[in-house]
């Protein structure tokens, strides 16, 4: 212990009597820094998000052929084919606690590779279907997997990336998630379900393998004790030239400083609570923004612009999606997280008061100003093209919005503000928060617009994305361009 605080001190003491500071140290270290093998690992640990957005993609072109198929056994009806894309989110909801037990116990890479099984063997229970419960099994294993992925990859990245480029590497976990989602579109206008879910196993079968060759998180082996393991994995990460035991003493320093496991206790800390509520409601606004709503709508959008291929929309709607969350990864370590956040909720409240304005008056335009049937919705019937046009704009706007900030950045946050005896814990929690509550606004959303109408259901989403600006402003830490530690520090109001 006194030698790793002799470390820190010999590289962050005074220099001529003047402090020379911890960030100058960071910028002198940093610049030493290879990030090569640092992407290498990004790289393979993001093969699961694409994996998670193939489960999600997949039920999209796979619906159809199975509402029509031949055979009775896995013909689905309208309520089966419900079932069929949203069990999904229960799987996940459970994955998310079981991924917060994992990394805890297990760590992070082998979290990381365990989670390729339920992605395989649910794809092999699909493909091998005789029945819609076979169906069913293979979608909650798949969507299982799918919660220890957006809890396991976004911690693993932001414990294995330094401070310039980790909103970047961060920003990927959704990049890979929506190229997946796109991915599944443009191979089920080629394949058939069967196909088309062996295609889909592809990429966890990949994360598999390469994850072998990465790894495990600095932070975690520290934990763990294992200093010489740790130091190992920080000159695979940084390159030759990095002095490895600067890091490894910084970190140890500031876990020395949070303390032991977690108790009850700890939940009266600020340095806990404070993040824990931030990155629950994240995750709730997340949800609470449409997203699913305006997906939901997209198709018709299209159809009733005389986009007469509905299966080019939804790739064009994915499309829209990988292009401005890439542009989010480009800006997030220049632009920082809290402006892009309150940018976003901005574009997001005004499209969907823009939709309201379209549903409202599409509906008085045809003397159906009720709006409780979503399947006989104004969008059922055909209302000017000039009103097509202001949806399609609204949706263009909406998702363009969603891309650059509330997309990505709650899981690129939650990854950075929990304490390391906390972070299995925390994050879990923070995942079946954001399952639980997409599953509960997706079965609940027909009875939202029998109550409330179509117009007023995107008002409700409008007033949400206005809270969410206001969250943002008053609660949400600015994490760029500091270390984990720094940022921790930050919620515990002490000095760093």
């Amino acid at each position: 212990m006194i030698e790793i605080q002799n470390e820190s001190r010999r590289l962050l003491d005074t220099e001529d009597g003047e402090e020379i500071g911890v960030r100058s140290e960071q910028d002198a270290y940093l610049d030493k820094v290879k990030n090569g093998k640092l992407f290498l690992a990004t790289l393979a640990a993001v093969l699961g998000p694409l994996s998670f957005g193939f489960v999600l993609g997949y039920s999209s072109p796979a619906i159809p052929e199975l509402s029509t198929i031949t055979d009775p056994r896995l013909r689905l009806d309208d309520d089966e084919a419900s079932w069929f894309g949203s069990i999904v989110t229960i799987g996940a909801a459970i994955g998310g606690l079981l991924g917060g037990w994992m990394v805890d116990k297990i760590g992070r890479k082998l979290s990381l590779m365990f989670c390729s099984l339920p992605y395989i063997f649910g794809f092999t229970i699909v493909i091998a279907a005789q029945n819609v419960w076979m169906l069913y099994l293979g979608r909650v294993l798949t969507g299982l997997a799918s919660g220890v992925t957006s809890l396991v990859v976004p911690l693993y990245i932001s414990e294995i990336a330094h401070e310039r480029v980790r909103g970047t590497m961060g920003s990927c976990v959704q990049l890979m998630v929506v190229t997946g989602i796109m991915g599944a579109y443009i191979a089920g206008m080629f394949l058939d379900w069967r196909w088309l879910a062996i295609c889909c196993s592809i990429p966890p079968t990949m994360m598999m393998v390469f994850m072998c060759f990465m790894p495990e998180t600095p932070r975690f082996l520290l934990s763990q004790g294992k200093r010489r393991e740790a130091e190992e994995a920080v000159r695979f990460l940084r390159g030759p030239d990095a002095p490895a035991e600067w890091e490894c003493a910084r970190i140890e320093d500031a876990s020395d400083n949070q303390g032991g496991s977690l108790g009850m206790a700890d939940l009266k800390d600020p340095g806990v609570y404070k993040p824990l509520v931030v990155g629950i409601m994240l995750m709730l606004f997340q949800q609470l923004t449409g997203i699913n709503a305006i997906m939901f709508y997209a198709e018709t959008i299209f159809e009733e612009a005389h986009f007469k291929n509905s299966n080019v929309a939804t790739v064009v709607v994915a499309a829209i999606q990988v292009v401005f969350t890439a542009v989010a990864a480009l800006v997030m370590d220049r632009a920082g997280r809290k402006l892009l956040l309150i940018l976003s909720g901005v574009s997001m409240c005004l499209s969907t008061a823009a939709f309201g304005v379209y549903f409202k008056l599409s509906s008085e335009t045809h003397g159906n100003s009720s709006g409780l049937c979503l399947v006989e919705s104004p969008l059922a019937e055909n209302p000017a093209v000039g009103l097509s046009w202001l949806a399609l704009a609204s949706m263009g706007f909406f998702i363009t919005g969603f891309s650059l900030g509330w997309g990505p950045i709650p899981w690129l946050v939650m990854s950075e503000i929990f304490p390391s005896r906390v972070k299995g814990f925390a994050s879990s929690v923070c995942v079946l928060t954001n399952w639980g509550s997409a599953f509960i606004i997706t079965k609940t959303f027909q009875d939202l617009m029998d109550l409330l109408t179509n117009a007023g259901t995107f008002w409700l989403f409008s007033g949400c994305c206005a809270l969410n600006i206001v969250f943002t402003i008053l609660f949400v830490p600015e994490t760029k361009g500091k270390t984990l530690e720094q940022i921790q520090t930050q919620f515990k109001g002490t000095p760093e």
